[in-house]
């Protein structure tokens, strides 16, 4: 599900305005990935040092891979990163410029600690049950 936002924006010079109209797509999916706090889960990768000694997939792309795997109803790593590479022009929205490849995927599903998905979930629970 797509919803298209209208963003305009003025230029003020020398008594001339001019207003720009852009539209933009925003998927549903970037739109609660907007309301995760990334504070909580910063601070949780510093105490679990999950990104210690990672390059090029941290923790937040394993997050944001797995809650569309979640949210695709995917079944298999295939899925989710053919699903993330057709997003492509979306990603951006997520806080990420490629799509994750398989392998990277499988591999971190076995490395990474599942403990520190468990904590931020437990945190995003509280923090989002006082708003």
């Amino acid at each position: 599900m797509h919803l298209l936002y209208l963003i305009v924006t003025f230029e003020v010079s020398n008594q001339n305005i001019k207003i720009n109209f852009s539209m933009t797509k925003v998927t549903l999916f970037s739109q609660i990935i907007g309301k995760l706090n990334k504070e909580i889960f910063k601070k949780l990768v510093r105490e679990h040092q999950s990104d210690k000694y990672q390059k090029g997939f941290n923790s937040w792309t394993h997050l944001i891979s797995m809650l569309f795997c979640q949210f695709a109803k995917s079944q298999s790593v295939r899925d989710i990163s053919n699903g993330l590479r057709s997003a492509t022009d979306n990603l951006n929205h997520l806080g990420r410029e490629t799509a994750p490849s398989k392998s990277s995927l499988s591999y971190q599903n076995v490395r990474r600690d599942r403990r520190l998905f468990r904590d931020y979930y437990f945190k995003l629970f509280s923090y989002l049950g006082q708003h």
